[in-house]
């Protein structure tokens, strides 16, 4: 299992990326919808406003699709091709690159062809601010921002989460994620019950998010973008924003494609000023099709290093675990006090006690 399991696994991402990338969302019977539909059916039972049934409420929706992608995980420990087969399945149930690259190249066109009015209907495909006094540059910009942070959610650190923790770190992450887009936003309903789901998915997206701005800088040409520009602009305006996480991919965006996000974003019922991010002129539709191919660009990459991760520096971190773990229980076992009738630890079991705690 030990030299199966990892190898399993890095074959269900590259399957997974595949069928996103052929197939894109299923049309019918999505899995994430109909997880959302049933976080929906728990929060209307747990909801009150404020932080603790918030937590309970995160920890019970997220909890059930770790304990379900480790029990998957147990029970194919044995069997290379059904692990890799799940893997591949929540692999691609997970992600959401096909479809994002989609959105904004439709965008792009229906920008392009001067439709504003179909333009505005569709940006609700892609991000949750009012269109609605929008015009060609703000349709633009959302489009780009939305593409940029949304290549970390949907496509980075799924794959990030799936190396490191195999098909409980899929399930897991989306399930997350989904909930911070449920309950995560600033509204009076969700302004404390929401906060554990949101202050969940900023920690599941620290490392993601940061590697996203790393890939974006590296992969900048295949979109005709300056290496160097997108570098600069990432080190002086990721930490802008008022997201942890977003800042870092938008960025990078900006930089790699010369333009300036950032602004003023109006959601339905409220309004928000972000700071400016890049320099050079606002969006337009022509940029679109260069951030979809950044963001596949990204994607491409980021497969390259989760496929990679379980069968390098994940055998590794296992293998250090484990001779760390036998090498605490051979501490323990040494100097268990041994010496004295009655207190000593039968053969194949730990002495608690005598100066050695219980781990706590």
């Amino acid at each position: 299992m030990r030299r199966t399991a990892p190898v399993a696994d890095a074959v269900g991402l590259l399957a997974g990326y595949a069928l996103d990338r052929l197939l894109g969302d299923p049309r019918r019977w999505h899995p994430v919808a109909g997880f959302g539909r049933a976080a929906g059916e728990l929060e209307r039972r747990l909801y009150r406003p404020d932080r603790t049934a918030g937590a309970a409420f995160t920890a019970l929706a997220v909890g059930g699709p770790v304990v379900l992608g480790a029990v998957a995980a147990a029970a194919t420990r044995h069997r290379p091709v059904a692990r890799a087969a799940l893997v591949a399945a929540g692999t691609w149930t997970v992600l959401g690159g096909r479809t994002l690259r989609h959105e904004a190249s439709v965008m792009g066109r229906t920008l392009r062809d001067g439709d504003l009015p179909a333009a505005r209907q569709r940006l609700g495909n892609l991000c949750g601010r009012d269109p609605s006094t929008l015009g060609e540059s703000e349709l633009a910009r959302a489009t780009v921002e939305s593409v940029a942070e949304n290549t970390s959610d949907a496509v980075v650190a799924p794959l990030v989460w799936g190396a490191v923790a195999g098909l409980p770190g899929l399930l897991g992450y989306r399930a997350a994620n989904t909930l911070d887009a449920m309950v995560g936003h600033r509204s009076q309903r969700y302004a404390r019950f929401g906060t554990p789901a949101a202050r969940l998915d900023d920690l599941l997206n620290l490392v993601p998010s940061r590697l996203t701005g790393l890939l974006t800088v590296a992969v900048a040409p295949v979109a005709h973008g300056d290496r160097e520009r997108a570098w600069q602009v990432w080190r002086r305006d990721r930490n802008d924003h008022p997201s942890p996480n977003a800042g870092q991919c938008e960025a990078a965006m900006a930089g790699a494609l010369g333009v300036r996000l950032g602004g003023r974003n109006v959601y339905f019922g409220r309004s928000e000023v972000r700071p400016f991010l890049g320099d050079g002129p606002r969006p337009e539709a022509r940029h679109l099709k260069r951030a979809a191919r950044i963001s596949g660009a990204v994607g491409l990459a980021a497969l390259g290093l989760a496929a990679a991760y379980p069968v390098t520096v994940g055998r590794l971190v296992n293998a250090v675990g484990r001779r760390g773990l036998a090498a605490a229980t051979g501490r323990r076992q040494v100097y268990a006090p041994t010496g004295r009738p009655g207190l000593g630890a039968a053969p194949g079991r730990h002495a608690v006690g005598a100066g050695q705690g219980n781990g706590r």
